[in-house]
């Protein structure tokens, strides 16, 4: 029979804010603005490009944050279904931020190339306690924000 986990809670996958109709009237006249200059130069391949990456922005900007579950078992971290090993983990942090809105978050970097590294939100539980649990099986590392974690908070996405 499967034990239960130590630790369990529902997240959002990241923080977001409601784009008003300004926001894309923006990103719009900024793209056509970038698309006449490609098209004035003759590089109507760059333009393409700029094209598909303003749709991709919007898009992007769109979507609303899933809702995870995630837990702490004695045997690894599981978020929604998937577990991962505590063997595949090489160190970790938990983050507490200045604004409070912000929940703190648990920070692994793993041996995955595709899922390198793991920012869980800690909802519901006091951070020390989950990072005295998590200490026992790993050990802490020093976690930067990535700077495409920094572009992503100043682009708000």
């Amino acid at each position: 029979m499967p034990r239960p986990p130590i630790f369990e809670w529902h997240g959002k996958e990241y923080t977001s804010e409601e784009k008003g109709a300004d926001w894309y009237w923006a990103l719009g006249i900024i793209a056509v603005a970038l698309i006449i200059v490609c098209v004035l130069f003759n590089n109507l391949l760059l333009a393409l490009v700029v094209a598909a990456a303003a749709i991709a922005i919007a898009l992007q900007a769109a979507k609303r944050p899933r809702i995870h579950r995630f837990a702490i078992m004695e045997n690894g971290i599981i978020i929604d279904t998937r577990l991962y090993p505590y063997e595949n983990m090489l160190h970790f942090s938990v983050f507490e931020y200045i604004d409070e809105t912000i929940p703190p978050a648990l920070s692994i970097k793993t041996n995955h190339v595709l899922s390198s590294h793991l920012l869980i939100p800690i909802i519901g539980y006091d951070p020390i306690e989950v990072y005295d649990y998590i200490s026992f099986h790993l050990p802490e590392g020093k976690h930067d924000e990535s700077p495409i974690d920094r572009l992503i908070e100043l682009l708000q996405f």
